[in-house]
């Protein structure tokens, strides 16, 4: 028995402007009820992917499919109204003179009262609003008003929703807390989403599956936790999360050497030994130690709460980042002694290296 095809698959797209190309050679799939995010700087084309899956932009090679059935091609394009999708814009696009529950059933033109008021009273229970439906949209938070340009998206039961850049008008607490909600609420509703941000916290709290972008291209899509400690280029390692590049010199295709000692990579190194690398170390693999046989001096700190982060300087100069419990609260020009625990240790050719 064959496996289930995918809900939506994009292979090999290339999308342009004029003769600008903003989208190459593009490929990735989508699960039913999975949900993706597309992470990555402005300009790098993750918006134009939404748009193209939409069917809002052409695409000027490959395909993408909806149900095992081809919607984009070069020379064809179903119309967004016919791809059965649901979207949620940045600016919500709320009708201002229609009541929360109205504009929740407003493509439900077909439906009768009674099916419009019963949809309407589920959804608003779903995204949390069950006692607002009466309101207006100006009556409500940023938040609120978010979660029913939700609720409308979801009202016709589409299989995918698409979400660009939803939160960017919300402050940054609210704007993680958000996205955990929708993710929880397009769970239980057992609809796919793909979300698209340049926001790291945001597509960590929601998304299953990221798949970061740089210039067109996505290169790599995987699990938050695999981005964090397995990134598969330096961009990605540079863009995902802190860290900082400890520079070595590779003794095998395993064992790197470098100023603080050996360490064991953890995929094979693909290069001759002798080759000039850099380690990633991510804050949390630097670790409190009073018995540690390093020592760094605090050069700068910041508070987050539980943690803090600090930044210390070895006596060579190099700096790391380390994260101690907030309770070890060092000043600037403290010693602090440390030990090394990174169980995922990756590293890149030294960039400019001979």
């Amino acid at each position: 028995m064959s496996a289930t095809p995918p809900l939506l698959s994009l292979d090999h797209i290339e999308c342009r402007y004029d003769d600008t190309v903003v989208v190459r050679d593009l490929s990735f799939a989508l699960d039913a009820g999975q949900i993706t995010c597309l992470l990555g700087p402005s300009g790098c084309g993750k918006t134009t992917v939404l748009r193209a899956i939409a069917g809002f932009e052409p695409v000027q090679a490959g395909e993408i499919r909806l149900n095992g059935e081809v919607i984009s091609r070069p020379g064809y394009s179903r119309p967004p109204e016919h791809r059965g999708l649901g979207m949620v814009f940045q600016d919500y696009a709320l009708f201002p003179h229609l009541s929360v529950a109205d504009n929740i059933v407003f493509g439900l033109r077909r439906r009768s009262r009674a099916d419009k008021a019963a949809a309407a009273g589920r959804l608003l229970e779903l995204v949390g609003l069950h006692d607002l439906g009466a309101r207006f949209p100006h009556e409500l938070s940023g938040g609120q008003q978010q979660r029913v340009a939700l609720a409308r998206a979801l009202a016709p039961e589409p299989p995918l929703i698409l979400l660009d850049e939803p939160f960017s008008n919300l402050d940054v607490d609210l704007r993680e807390r958000l996205s955990r909600e929708v993710r929880d609420i397009l769970k239980a509703a057992g609809t796919a989403g793909i979300l698209v941000t340049h926001d790291q916290h945001e597509a960590f709290a929601m998304g299953e599956c990221i798949g970061v972008m740089e210039r067109g291209r996505v290169l790599q899509c995987a699990s938050p936790h695999q981005l964090y400690h397995e990134p598969a280029s330096r961009f990605v390692a540079d863009f995902i999360g802190q860290g900082v590049f400890l520079k070595g010199r590779t003794l095998d295709s395993g064992r790197i050497e470098t100023e603080i000692g050996r360490m064991l990579s953890t995929r094979p190194l693909d290069v001759p030994a002798g080759t000039s690398v850099d380690v990633l170390l991510r804050p949390d693999d630097v670790v409190p130690d009073d018995l540690g046989s390093m020592e760094g001096t605090v050069i700068d700190r910041a508070f987050k709460g539980a943690e803090i982060l600090y930044t210390l300087a070895l006596p060579s100069g190099t700096r790391l980042l380390a994260l101690f419990p907030s309770h070890r609260n060092h000043q600037p020009g403290d010693t602090v002694r440390i030990h090394l625990d990174a169980e995922h240790v990756i590293a890149f050719p030294r960039q400019g290296a001979d």
